[in-house]
């Protein structure tokens, strides 16, 4: 699940913030990072869970209910909802389980924000469709769920709120995560039962090795790197610049130079995006140009091994 886009972003913050930590211990840091990584996925858990949660606040109001309908002698209220199949499945799940028993995590101390939550799901037009429905598919009940993150979770001012009160470091994460729940409910399966796999920690051990690697050789080789700024910089006004745009760069320097096979342009194009997420509104514009004149920079004097085609773009070596 943590996948390169993460790692950088929280390459970038651990960066400012070793700068900005007067001890400017590497290895203290280095241990920071993989922590702040590992939160996005306790996050990516507990956001699953809260579909368990929820499902079980719909338990309890079908409880009342029915005990209303039996004094009352009314029908029966539908179970629908209460027993959707996707989110029974999740329920179950082996792997969402173990999570939580290691972390002791679930949502038991938020009820009211889950009991919010069940009623404005309740109340929407999304759930009375749901209910009306002849359909009664597997299917029909994880689209319901997709639709319900999307509408009622993804995009939730209050539920912002309470995980930025829970951990400073989800505020950055939620929405990256959000893209991960929803892949994951898109993905069950329903012959897989309590079998279901989750998304891994990593997508690969090769992404570790990334985010270690990149993170180091941005610290350790940092006078070097902001030399080159200084060389390529004929043009801009390198003073000028804000202190996370020369942190950024820097960033993207270390992946140029440390990792040959990741093209260049996707390198400035990932590093110009968190820019003008984290940076001043002209940052984008300055870290394009002054990254694709480092890189050129970089090419023409051999230290870049890294051609210019006959269209003047940046190519990797063959």
């Amino acid at each position: 699940m943590i996948n390169r886009k993460i790692i950088r972003i929280k390459i970038v913050q651990l960066t400012y913030a070793y700068y900005q930590n007067g001890s400017k211990n590497i290895d203290s840091a280095e241990k920071e990072l993989f922590f702040s990584l590992s939160k996005a996925y306790d996050l990516y858990n507990y956001l699953l869970e809260l579909i368990v949660a929820v499902t079980k606040e719909a338990r309890k109001h079908l409880d009342v209910a029915r005990a209303k309908a039996r004094r009352e002698r009314t029908p029966m209220p539908s179970d629908k909802f209460a027993f959707n199949r996707f989110a029974l499945q999740l329920e179950e799940n082996k792997m969402l389980n173990d999570f939580l028993e290691v972390q002791k995590k679930n949502w038991d101390d938020e009820a009211d924000f889950v009991r919010s939550l069940y009623n404005q799901i309740t109340e929407s037009s999304i759930y009375q469709e749901y209910m009306d429905s002849q359909d009664d598919s597997y299917a029909a009940d994880r689209e319901l769920w997709r639709k319900i993150y999307r509408t009622f979770i993804q995009d939730n001012d209050n539920l912002d709120s309470l995980l930025e009160e829970q951990s400073l470091y989800w505020n950055d994460d939620k929405e990256i995560v959000d893209t991960f729940v929803l892949k994951t409910i898109k993905r069950f399966d329903e012959t897989n039962k309590s079998s279901q796999e989750l998304l891994p920690e990593y997508d690969s051990e090769e992404d570790r090795e990334f985010a270690r690697k990149l993170f180091r050789a941005t610290i350790l080789n940092a006078d070097e790197y902001q030399s080159y700024m200084s060389e390529a910089s004929q043009n801009w006004d390198f003073s000028r610049l804000a202190y996370m745009d020369v942190v950024i760069m820097q960033i993207a320097l270390a992946e140029m130079l440390t990792f040959p096979s990741i093209p260049i342009s996707v390198t400035i194009n990932e590093f110009v995006e968190i820019a003008k997420l984290y940076s001043t509104p002209r940052s984008g514009g300055y870290i394009n140009g002054m990254l694709d004149a480092i890189a050129r920079h970089l090419v023409g004097t051999g230290r870049l091994l890294k051609h210019i085609d006959e269209r003047g773009n940046l190519r990797n070596e063959e």
